[in-house]
């Protein structure tokens, strides 16, 4: 297996870093959408709103959502100050299809 790949599985092993991808998917039922500044569609999710949605530290969820971004799960993207998540849809699926491959 490759390191991206492992990456992904390390990542995916914490049911929170789990919680907030799936959360990610639809971020306009899940968070709440006038408290952004940027489309959640196209930029994603400040990391506060993050933060809100599951009672952690910023620390606690700028380190998950590094390891998030390491295994290539989601990007980040800076509108102003804030750091936008969103999910990388495409790695995703090819994550998906290598599981469904292995398994």
């Amino acid at each position: 297996m490759d390191a991206p790949t492992l990456e992904a599985f390390k990542a995916l092993s914490n049911p929170v870093r789990l919680q907030v991808l799936a959360c990610l998917r639809d971020p306009r039922a899940n968070f709440p959408v006038e408290q952004g500044i940027a489309n959640p569609d196209e930029v994603g999710v400040r990391a506060s709103q993050i933060q809100e949605k599951t009672g952690l530290a910023q620390s606690t969820v700028s380190a998950y959502m590094a390891a998030l971004e390491r295994a290539d799960l989601v990007t980040s993207t800076r509108v102003g100050k804030w750091t936008h998540y969103r999910r990388n849809e495409e790695r995703i699926e090819a994550f998906v299809n290598l599981l469904g491959r292995s398994l």
